[in-house]
C-alpha cells in the first residue's frame, strides 16, 4: 500500500512541476508577444492629444529631407512634416499663430531624456520655408536601432544637435517669464 501511495505522490509532484514550468514558459511567450509598439505622443496645449505608432506614420503623407550628419555628410530621410502632426493635434498654427500664441513652443523629448525646443513659428510654413520632419526611414530603409524608430530631422542647421534620435514626445507649451 505504501508503495502505491509513494508512486501516486511521485506522479502528483511531477505533474505539479510540469504545470509550473508550463505556466512560466507560457508567460514568457505571452510577454514576448505583447511587446509594445513604439509610439510618439503629441500633447500639452493641443485640442486633440495624439499617440502615433510606426504604422500610423506609414499611412501619412511623407516628404524627403536632407541633413548633414556630424561629419558633414549629407543623408536622405523620409518622414511626416511636423507641421502636419501639429495640425492634426489641433495646435495653434497658421492664421492663429499670432500675438500671445507666438509664445508657444514645442519641447521635443527622446527616450534617453534628451530635450530641445522649437518655437511654433520655426515649424510653420507661414513663417519659414524649412520643413522639419519626423523621419521613419533613412535611404529607403527603417531607421536603425539607436536612431529610431522616430528621428527628428532638421535640415539646414549648421549642427545636427536638434535632429534628435529616438523621439518619444512633442509637448506644446506656453513660454513663461
Amino acid at each position: 500500500m505504501n508503495q502505491i501511495y509513494y508512486k501516486m505522490k511521485k506522479y502528483h509532484l511531477s505533474s505539479i512541476v510540469i504545470v509550473l514550468l508550463w505556466g512560466i514558459f507560457s508567460q514568457n511567450l505571452s510577454a514576448q508577444n505583447t511587446i509594445k509598439e513604439a509610439v510618439v505622443r503629441v500633447e500639452g496645449e493641443v485640442l486633440k492629444p495624439l499617440t502615433l505608432t510606426i504604422s500610423d506614420l506609414a499611412k501619412m503623407k511623407h516628404v524627403d529631407a536632407v541633413m548633414k550628419n556630424r561629419e558633414g555628410i549629407l543623408q536622405q530621410y523620409s518622414g511626416v512634416p511636423i507641421f502636419d502632426l501639429l495640425q492634426q493635434a489641433g495646435v495653434t498654427v497658421g492664421k492663429e499663430l499670432k500675438g500671445e500664441n507666438l509664445t508657444k513652443y514645442m519641447l521635443v523629448r527622446s527616450s534617453d531624456g534628451y530635450e530641445m525646443i522649437f518655437s511654433l513659428a520655426e515649424l510653420d510654413p507661414g513663417f519659414t520655408n524649412r520643413v522639419v520632419i519626423l523621419a521613419d526611414s533613412k535611404d529607403g530603409k527603417p531607421l536603425a536601432d539607436g536612431a529610431g524608430p522616430f528621428r527628428l530631422v532638421v535640415p539646414d542647421e549648421n549642427k545636427p544637435a536638434r535632429s534628435a534620435l529616438e523621439v518619444t514626445h512633442f509637448i506644446i507649451r506656453f513660454a513663461k517669464d
